[in-house]
């Protein structure tokens, strides 16, 4: 960073700047964990000392207990050693088949996973949102950045069903609802994935929602097809025809990077938690409102209070999945 030459690339400059940030959050952790086990030792020898005094317990189970919730919140930062886990994030959600019933669990989870980006310190913005006229929305994609991002909500990809008795419906019968989540990490202009202009086709149209007559009037809104993939990416958020292209443009290098590694590692398959493609009755959690309930299908975890979940409190989902991710990659490993 101290080199003459270091923002002459702006971009790679920033890339810089983010990886520092990430190496020294982990440093940062692992040195507050060094004090606390220093720290907890001198209350084990304290009370080795004098058998007798309480307070002297008191305090070193005090210390204990701190050493314990650092040591746990460290060894997960160590779970998240995967090459995009620190980066920005694409967060997409598909509404299921099932109408207004659908469309409406696809808004509540969009509202989920504001309200825990904004717990976690992340900085977001809709890229793209589909609204029904009676209710809910048919597809949204949100733009997530901070650090972890990635390495995060990747968790969340996959089917979410919701059982509930519907607000729709006036005999009050209890329906079944899906929505898919998507998550890909945003890549750095320093991969390079090579586009040729023959292979995508560009299309233009006027954006749709709330935004003014030059927004509505307009066709700034860009819709980017990949034709060797049948890839689609569109962006209508910003005024500009050429900042929604500029952003759908990196949308596609994202989706076409992880699309060949995963192809070179022959793990295609693998996508969506190793359950192949996403289909409905694949879910990975069921929020089951009438019964209090939200159970994640992969790891068992459990939460009694769907009201806490749907306000953005998932972390113990997210948590208890990478550690299971990590369970499951040992036992393979020892296989």
């Amino acid at each position: 960073m101290n080199d003459a030459s270091f923002w002459d690339d702006q971009n790679k400059a920033q890339n810089k700047i983010a990886k520092l940030k990430t190496l020294k959050t982990v440093l940062k952790a692992h040195d507050e964990l060094e004090m606390l086990f220093s720290d907890l030792q001198a209350a084990i020898e304290l009370c080795h000392e004098d058998e007798t005094d309480d307070e002297m317990h008191a305090e070193a189970e005090n210390s204990l207990a701190q050493t314990r919730k650092k040591l746990e919140q460290f060894e997960l930062l160590t779970l998240f050693n995967e090459q995009h886990d620190h980066n920005n994030a694409y967060l997409s959600v598909h509404a299921g088949s099932g109408g207004t019933e659908a469309q409406d669990w696809a808004e509540m989870l969009l509202r989920m996973y504001l309200l825990y980006c904004e717990k976690k310190g992340f900085k977001t913005e809709i890229i793209e949102i589909q609204k029904d006229a009676e209710a809910g929305i048919k597809y949204v994609q949100i733009y997530v950045r901070g650090d972890l991002a990635y390495g995060l909500l990747k968790a969340e990809r996959g089917v979410h069903r919701l059982v509930r008795v519907s607000p729709f419906d006036a005999n009050q019968r209890r329906h079944t609802s899906f929505a898919a989540v998507d998550v890909v990490p945003e890549i750095d202009d320093t991969i390079e994935i090579n586009i040729d202009e023959k292979d995508i086709r560009i299309d233009t149209f006027c954006a749709s929602g709330k935004g003014g007559q030059h927004v509505n009037r307009t066709e700034s809104a860009v819709r980017i097809t990949h034709l060797p993939t049948g890839i689609v990416v569109s962006c209508q958020n910003e005024r500009s025809q050429h900042h929604n292209k500029e952003i759908a443009m990196k949308m596609l290098r994202a989706k076409l990077y992880l699309r060949e590694k995963l192809k070179r590692e022959e793990a295609a398959s693998k996508l969506y938690d190793e359950k192949g493609e996403i289909s409905w009755g694949n879910q990975i959690r069921s929020y089951i409102l009438d019964d209090s309930r939200v159970k994640d299908h992969r790891t068992n975890e459990e939460v009694f209070n769907p009201s806490a979940v749907l306000n953005g409190e998932i972390d113990v989902f997210i948590e208890s999945y990478h550690r299971w991710r990590k369970a499951k990659k040992s036992r393979s490993n020892k296989a």
